[in-house]
């Protein structure tokens, strides 16, 4: 047999996510799934069905209890995202997400042709390797960013008039911007649907591009680590960034 079919690839580890970003990650991930939980009920509560539960239990008072709470934890979260998105590492920095150069958008393109349309070339299946994000996710998430200023107006535009801190109260402008409260409300159940859609997709294409390429995807969000080939790694002229370090 040929030796070249017996041969591994080289693999260089390489630190991608930082702490930071990996808590962001999965206190964002745990917020809004208590966020679209309660949001359902809240919007469709369930009837009460004795005296009892309608004076005793005080479900829907916990319900938005909960809702509120992670409400502030996304928006401070958010901020903070916001903030590292300046003092990160290069692949959390802004310029992974905001599309500014003509390689930017073709990169864009490579990857819809790949991952999307799942073209072959000369017969063969294509991969389009990235350490970070690729252009083409860096964009969704900056659309998803945008997604969350407006969760967080809306949110906090509709509970301004019921809060009693002078932080909520700060949105009472935002109803009115959008053309009332009904309209306000309708805005913020539907970017809902936005993040249920988008979770659905997030986790479909990191559990296919985990098993297709077998760089540690998954795992990258847990200790922070991935793999790339070697040859790769150079042809791309990356460069590992320390851990300890800002860079």
């Amino acid at each position: 047999m040929d030796n070249k079919y017996l041969r591994l690839p080289r693999l260089r580890r390489v630190y991608v996510w930082e702490l930071p970003v990996r808590f962001y990650h999965w206190l964002n991930a745990v917020v809004i799934l208590a966020l679209i939980a309660t949001g359902f009920y809240i919007n469709n509560p369930l009837a009460l069905m004795s005296q009892k539960e309608a004076t005793q239990v005080y479900t829907m008072g916990w319900v938005r209890y909960v809702h509120f709470a992670a409400a502030y934890l996304f928006f401070f979260n958010f901020l903070f995202r916001i903030y590292w998105g300046f003092v990160g590492n290069k692949y959390a920095n802004w310029k992974q997400f905001i599309p500014t150069s003509k390689r930017f958008f073709t990169e864009m393109w490579n990857v819809f042709k790949i991952d999307i349309l799942m073209l072959k070339k000369d017969g063969k299946e294509q991969h389009h390797i990235s350490i970070g994000h690729n252009a083409m996710a860096g964009f969704i998430y900056f659309l998803t960013f945008i997604a969350f200023a407006v969760q967080c107006l809306t949110g906090f535009g509709l509970y301004a008039d019921m809060g009693g801190w002078w932080f909520p109260r700060m949105f009472a402008w935002v109803p009115s911007m959008f053309g009332g409260d009904m309209l306000t409300r309708t805005i913020h159940h539907w970017t809902m649907w936005f993040f249920i859609l988008f979770a659905v997709v997030h986790v479909y294409l990191v559990f296919y591009h985990d098993y297709v390429e077998g760089r540690g995807e998954i795992s990258s969000m847990g200790g922070g680590w991935k793999f790339i080939e070697e040859e790769v790694f150079e042809e791309k002229k990356y460069h590992t960034p320390n851990p300890r370090k800002k860079h």
